[in-house]
């Protein structure tokens, strides 16, 4: 089962007190007004594998020391009930109820509308529960915000583990990413439930991850051809489980595969050659190599085909950037033998083409 993600304001369970109150035409004594920090978050959501993964927004900037409004730290509450409770709950109730799962410092560096978060681990995966997750911002006296929206979520135990032993395998053309499935889900149960994987990219640790995927693969390999050689990239996989509300939660992640592809594949060698004599020349023509980085050909000549390969005459000391060449320094009467390599970006080269030959013609 998946969980079911919700957000209100605590103002909403209070409604129908506020109404009652009101109908009541009894007043109290009147009570001083509670200093409080003025900024309120807005927090969201959603569980991922056997965690909760809940942030927030902070405000544009600080106040000065000593101000009301200085944040110091963000309590994290959190209460856990049955899914059969009532939803109705006041922020006292709230309040009492609930414990601080974590306070975190802030710094000045955390302001600037800055998005900060945090993970709770779930331990409550195997049972029929409801979380209600709020924060507030308090400063270095004590003094506190008021409480955040309420996040709602009922943690669902049929979600896949997280994949294992992620590995690569590079060619000239992909990086190919295998995985191990997991074995069952976060709550024990077997088989897991599996939709499919998701496989992120990201050129940093710090930088958020991209899909690579449009849709989740249902196999445990995925071929990332749209990567560059000499770039630094880091990899991970998550696995995708699907719920009765037909809402796909993510695993954890597997572990996080670091490379950083170096070229070290020849490209193949040129083909399709052919020969035309011309007036006082020979034009050399031949198919363009499939690789896609390719910087160009070099092309060399011989009068004697059985002269080893390394001792042929270099017709183009710069790269040829196009699949044709004339040789004009040719004389009558002769027969000329070619072979052609082809260079990539990274400067590997391929083996030699096959020997072609042409006789020019007698003066």
């Amino acid at each position: 089962m998946f969980f079911r993600r919700t957000s209100f304001y605590l103002g909403f369970f209070c409604l129908t007190i506020a109404i009652g109150s009101a109908a009541c035409g009894k007043r109290g004594l009147p009570r001083p007004p509670k200093e409080r920090v003025s900024q309120r978050a807005e927090v969201s959501g959603y569980q991922r594998g056997n965690t909760v993964r809940i942030s927030w927004k902070m405000p544009a900037r600080n106040a000065g020391k000593g101000s009301v409004l200085n944040i110091d730290r963000v309590d994290i509450y959190r209460l856990a009930e049955p899914v059969t409770a009532p939803r109705s709950l006041t922020e006292e109730d709230f309040a009492s109820r609930s414990n601080i799962i974590k306070t975190l410092k802030i710094v000045d560096d955390d302001f600037g509308g800055k998005i900060l978060s945090y993970t709770d681990e779930l331990q409550f995966a195997s049972q029929p529960v409801r979380l209600i997750y709020a924060l507030r911002f308090a400063n270095a006296s004590g003094q506190k915000a008021a409480f955040s929206n309420f996040l709602v979520i009922e943690p669902a135990g049929r979600v896949a583990s997280n994949p294992s032993a992620l590995v690569s395998v590079l060619s000239q053309d992909a990086v190919t990413l295998s995985w191990s499935a997991p074995a069952s889900n976060i709550d024990g149960t077997t088989p897991p439930s599996l939709l499919g994987y998701n496989v992120y990219r990201s050129s940093s640790e710090k930088q958020p991850a991209r899909l690579l995927n449009k849709t989740p693969i249902t196999e445990t390999e995925f071929r990332d051809e749209f990567f560059e050689f000499g770039k630094q990239y880091f990899y991970f996989v998550r696995a995708v489980s699907l719920g009765t509300g037909s809402e796909p939660v993510e695993s954890t992640e597997s572990n996080i595969l670091e490379i950083k592809p170096v070229d070290t594949f020849a490209p193949s060698a040129p083909t399709a050659i052919t020969l035309a004599v011309g007036q006082d020349l020979i034009s050399i023509f031949f198919a363009t190599n499939p690789e896609k980085d390719i910087k160009g050909y070099r092309i060399y000549r011989s009068l004697d085909r059985s002269l080893e390969l390394p001792k042929w005459q270099l017709l183009t000391p710069e790269l040829l950037e196009r699949n044709s060449f004339q040789d004009k320094a040719v004389e009558p009467g002769k027969r000329y033998f070619y072979y052609i390599t082809a260079t990539d970006t990274a400067g590997n080269v391929s083996p030699p083409s096959e020997i072609v030959s042409e006789t020019t013609a007698g003066q």
